[in-house]
C-alpha cells in the first residue's frame, strides 16, 4: 500500500449533511437532524431572521464552543462557563468573507499558560475554524473572566443530553 493510501485510509471521513429549501416568501429552512433552522433568503436581508453570513458566523462560533467542552475534557481544563463574539467581515466584489475575527472569555481559575493551551487546541483541531482559516483570515483572542467560587467544574463532569433532548433556540 502507498504512503498515500495508508494516510487515507487511516483518516476518519465524516460527512455532516443537511436539506434546504426556500418558500419562496423570502425565508428558508435548513433541516440538520430533527431541527429546522429558518433564515433569511430574500433580496434584501431584513432584521428577524440570521442570513447565510450570519449562519457561517453561527458556525465558526459553534465550533470553537464545542471544542471548548471538548478539550475541556481532553486537557482536564477547568472551566464554568463560555462566551464568543464573533464578526464576519465581508465584501461585495467579489461577494467573499474576508475575515473572521472572535473574542472567547471562558470563566475559569486555570493559569494564563493553560488558557493558551486551550487556545492553540481549538485554532489547531477546529474543524469550522480551519476551513474559514484556509479561505480567509482568521484572529482572535480568549480572555479569563471571573469563575465563580463556590460552583465546583460541573462542566467537565457533567454530561450532555442525548442529541434529541436538547433545545436548539436561534439568535441574531
Amino acid at each position: 500500500m502507498s504512503a498515500a493510501e495508508t494516510s487515507s485510509s487511516a483518516a476518519v471521513r465524516r460527512e455532516n449533511s443537511v436539506v434546504a429549501a426556500t418558500n419562496g416568501d423570502g425565508t428558508s429552512a435548513i433541516t440538520t437532524g430533527q431541527r429546522q433552522i429558518v433564515f433569511d433568503s430574500s433580496p434584501r436581508q431584513g432584521d428577524e431572521l440570521p442570513g447565510p453570513a450570519d449562519l457561517a458566523a453561527s458556525a465558526f462560533a459553534a465550533c470553537v464552543l464545542k471544542n471548548v467542552e471538548r478539550f475541556g475534557e481532553i486537557l482536564d481544563f477547568e472551566w464554568q462557563r463560555a462566551r464568543i463574539e464573533v464578526t464576519a467581515h465581508r465584501q461585495d466584489s467579489p461577494p467573499r468573507l474576508t475575515s473572521i475575527e472572535y473574542r472567547l472569555e471562558i470563566a475559569t481559575r486555570e493559569s494564563d499558560h493553560r488558557i493558551e493551551h486551550l487556545h492553540r487546541n481549538i485554532s489547531k483541531f477546529g474543524t469550522i475554524y480551519n476551513t474559514f482559516a484556509a479561505a480567509c483570515d482568521v484572529h482572535g483572542l480568549i480572555e479569563r473572566v471571573p469563575a465563580t467560587p463556590h460552583q465546583a467544574n460541573q462542566t467537565a463532569t457533567t454530561r450532555r443530553p442525548p442529541c434529541g433532548d436538547d433545545t436548539t433556540s436561534s439568535a441574531r
